[in-house]
């Protein structure tokens, strides 16, 4: 085996509730069997997690298994505009009501009436805004503002946060009648790094994407690129390996992704490691069996120049015994 040779993928395909909604791991699994019994509820849903893990696509993915589906779903990131704007984004405004409103405005309450509304980052919401989004959901109706006339809304809360609100409460910067109000079902989304069993999914669903909308042909990743991707700790999570992975499609000049196309702080991270271990603790830090037993028989069959019976003598194991572990991990 070549350092070239991609890596064959299972023919099954990859489990998915909606785009880029994709897992066979069981915590993953284990959210898309809860959102199918929540999605066609009314209540509210808190969906918490690090930034990047897909907080907006699950929200969706709930609002499309939902009796809204057919109904608007906007979004609004509560954290990227200063508190007077947000109201008017919230609750819309009359014309005259401030500098610049010129004429009268629907708010995304309004503008979602009979759907879905997502709150992003609600855990930024100043605490007036918090107060004036409270009332809202208490009474089922807003008000624009520079009016003096309520308007009943028919609205479903998603909202998303990264921030532990339950400390948060603690320090009086979020009220706790409105973190119940939000927070009927909560749903915890784990980083990338701890689900590391979808990487080989997410990975060639997003090659498999980009690729076709760059109109290049791309089998999959070399050993070695694969080595990088599983490795990698993911701070950015679900959204950096699409990053990752649109900048490899571009770079490639084969019909293989390459180390050398993905970016550097994943190679930079990696590359004491790939050098070889000095131990056995420093390369299964971090890693399952499994993939500890990966890196090593394809080490070995490279150091072998892919040559099945040394490679195996010197793991010190059959011939046909390394070939079912090939068979296994997708190398044949």
């Amino acid at each position: 085996m070549s350092k070239t040779e991609p890596t064959e993928r299972s023919p099954e395909t990859p489990i998915q509730e909606s785009a880029h909604i994709i897992g066979r791991s069981l915590r993953i699994q284990r959210i898309f069997r809860f959102v199918s019994k929540i999605a066609p509820t009314e209540s509210s849903v808190l969906l918490t997690g690090e930034s990047g893990t897909g907080k907006e696509l699950l929200a969706r993915s709930i609002h499309f298994q939902s009796h809204r589906s057919n109904r608007p779903f906007l979004a609004i990131n509560c954290g990227a505009l200063p508190e007077n704007l947000l109201e008017s984004e919230l609750f819309g405004h009359v014309r005259g009501a401030f500098t610049g409103a010129s004429l009268d405005k629907k708010g995304l309450f309004e503008q979602a009436d009979g759907g879905t509304l997502f709150l992003d980052e609600v855990g930024d919401l100043a605490l007036p805004s918090q107060v004036k989004l409270l009332r809202a959901l208490q009474e089922g109706e807003v008000r624009r503002v520079g009016s003096n006339t309520s308007v009943r809304v028919d609205v479903r809360i998603l909202s998303a946060t990264n921030r532990n609100l339950r400390k948060a409460m603690e320090t009086g910067e979020f009220r706790e009648d409105l973190y119940y109000r939000l927070n009927v079902f909560q749903i915890e989304i784990p980083p990338l790094r701890e689900r590391r069993e979808d990487i080989p999914l997410l990975a060639g669903y997003f090659l498999q994407l980009i690729a076709g909308k760059m109109k290049k042909s791309l089998r999959g990743f070399s050993p070695d690129a694969e080595l990088l991707l599983m490795r990698y700790s993911y701070p950015g999570n679900v959204r950096e390996l699409e990053n990752a992975i649109q900048r490899a499609v571009a770079l490639a000049e084969g019909d293989v992704i390459r180390p050398e196309d993905l970016p550097p702080r994943m190679r930079e991270i990696e590359t004491k490691r790939l050098e070889g271990p000095k131990s056995a603790t420093e390369i299964q830090d971090g890693l399952t069996l499994a993939e500890v037993e990966g890196i090593y028989i394809r080490r070995a069959l490279e150091r072998q120049g892919g040559n099945v019976s040394q490679a195996a003598k010197s793991l010190g194991i059959s011939r046909s015994t390394l070939w079912r572990k090939m068979k296994k991990l997708g190398d044949l």
